[in-house]
């Protein structure tokens, strides 16, 4: 008997060379969840463990024809948004997000693990104005926080502000990642009315090449699954935190996270 199709997750981001970051996390965290992934590249990069060497994004044309070929016969139950480079790309996206009945989360990416710009800066009143109003949960870091609001988190009691501030641009829900403040790994979910606390362990591994685009892209996966935001961030939270305790060297510089974590657990 022909087995039934998982749920379909649809990420719409840019490739990593080295196969820590972009589609290809993406790719490897919805197969280690459990759902089909299928992918709309928006830009190539040249990048390793060391940076980001080159970055070349693609004609709207290119991905808006991968997005409506995926869409129109497959389906989706879910997409994520990455790197989408120019203000252009952003709100093509957003013009196809918006016709689009699944939930969508918005990783906001604005510069790489090692500071790598990959949004340039003319795009991000299009991010504010176009794409995060079509967002079930957007989750930026602290550094994307600040390009996006102005809001600047140097303490954990900022992160409420950051987040109505995130609110204010039209996501339902704001996911603000603590992970750049000093001692447990912090994050805020929050619809303006409803606060969640997300707390795990720091664990002391420098290599963490990955963590937004596989949280971003658990969080999408679980939504596909029928979870609703709060039981998808936090299934989500609890996946990404076990790939960076499982993190591996690679390379010269920052390792990934390790998205097959779960099968690399002794007495499996």
């Amino acid at each position: 008997m022909t087995r039934q199709a998982p749920p379909r997750v649809l990420t719409v981001a840019g490739s990593d060379s080295g196969g820590g970051a972009g589609i290809q996390a993406d790719l490897k965290t919805m197969l280690a969840l459990g759902v089909h992934g299928m992918s709309v590249v928006t830009a190539v990069t040249a990048q390793n463990s060391l940076g980001v060497q080159g970055a070349w994004e693609l004609p709207v044309e290119a991905v808006r024809a991968q997005y409506r070929s995926v869409v129109d016969d497959i389906g989706v139950q879910a997409v994520k948004t990455g790197m989408l480079a120019s203000a252009e790309l952003v709100e093509a996206v957003a013009d196809l997000l918006a016709d689009t009945d699944a939930p969508v989360v918005v990783d906001p990416v604005g510069v790489s693990k090692h500071g790598d710009s990959l949004l340039a800066a003319s795009a991000l009143e299009s991010v504010r104005r176009k794409l995060l109003p079509t967002a079930t949960v957007a989750t930026p870091n602290l550094d994307e926080v600040v390009q996006l609001t102005g809001v600047r988190v140097e303490s954990e009691t900022d992160l409420r502000r950051a987040a109505d501030a995130l609110l204010d641009l039209g996501p339902r829900w704001a996911l603000i990642k603590g992970g750049h403040l000093a001692g447990d790994a912090v994050d805020l979910l929050t619809d303006g009315t409803a606060a969640h606390w997300l707390r795990a362990p720091r664990h002391d591994n420098r290599h963490t090449h990955g963590t937004g685009c596989t949280l971003a892209s658990a969080v999408a996966a679980e939504l596909a699954k029928g979870r609703d935001v709060p039981g998808a961030v936090s299934a989500a939270k609890a996946y990404v935190t076990g790939a960076i305790a499982a993190g591996f060297a690679l390379g010269g510089g920052i390792g990934p996270v390790d998205h097959a974590w779960e099968r690399h657990r002794p007495g499996r």
